[in-house]
């Protein structure tokens, strides 16, 4: 039996389309058309109303807003479930899933541009921290050898190390005024991270101190040249003040711009 509404076909002996509802021809009036009955009244297929995929993957989707991919397929697979749940008659749920999906993509896609000048502005300052004050540095280590000058000084009151060799020391034993153990191996031996490290000393009048074999410093300087100059590797210099200093395109001296 075909619904006259649809063109459904349908058991023999039934009342109703199982498709739109309305009445089968069976029921009417010799002559006279089926009848259709209001959309509240028609009977539904029995069974619970299963929910859109489409609208739950929006949701997931959705919930990785901040992912562009994810906010972009949270929007279209919000869009293709409310369509397909319109489309049939109540069989599909799953609305409030699509919602929630389209509007946490919609926010994911505003959020772009603000991500992106979050990102312009932080990842130079980003670089720069490194480059200015990182551990493995030029600066960071210009920082650590001035350290180590001030801590050399005030343990042996022989003045400031002569070379980086005293301040170094690896594997000579016990720390002493020779070879105080303050500072690794790599900036001991002048070379470090792409950088050359020429460390200057101004020898000091006065004699050893006891248990010191050489004169102690009463001023010294280091100057940070980079194996491959660029924009990336400047040069740098530091001396007992402890003030950084900076140039771009030659080596740098007490006269150049400071970093603050």
């Amino acid at each position: 039996m075909f619904c006259s509404q649809c063109g459904t076909s349908n058991a023999d002996g039934s009342q109703f389309c199982s498709r739109c509802g309305a009445t089968l021809g069976s029921s009417s009036a010799p002559g006279t058309a089926p009848s259709a009955i209001p959309v509240s009244a028609r009977p539904f297929p029995a069974g619970p109303v299963q929910t859109s995929g489409k609208a739950l993957a929006s949701l997931v989707c959705g919930v990785f807003f901040l992912v562009f991919p994810a906010s972009v397929a949270a929007i279209i697979l919000g869009h293709l479930s409310l369509s397909e749940i319109r489309k049939s008659a109540g069989r599909l749920g799953g609305h409030g899933m699509a919602m929630a999906g389209l509007i946490l993509g919609y926010l994911g896609v505003a959020m772009i541009p603000l991500i992106l000048i979050i990102a312009a502005i932080a990842i130079p300052n980003l670089l720069r921290t490194k480059i200015v004050d990182g551990g493995v540095s030029p600066v960071g280590t210009l920082r650590t050898i001035s350290s180590a000058n001030v801590t050399y000084s005030s343990t042996y009151g022989n003045g400031f190390a002569t070379s980086l060799s005293q301040l170094d020391g690896s594997g000579e034993g016990a720390a002493d005024c020779d070879h105080a153990l303050l500072i690794d191996s790599a900036m001991g031996s002048g070379r470090k991270n792409d950088y050359i490290y020429t460390y200057t000393a101004k020898p000091s009048s006065a004699p050893p101190a006891k248990g010191c074999s050489q004169v102690g410093a009463n001023a010294f300087s280091v100057n940070a040249d980079p194996v491959e100059p660029s924009a990336e590797h400047p040069y740098y210099f530091i001396d007992e003040t402890g003030v950084v200093r900076i140039e771009q395109d030659k080596p740098a001296t007490a006269n150049s711009p400071r970093i603050e």
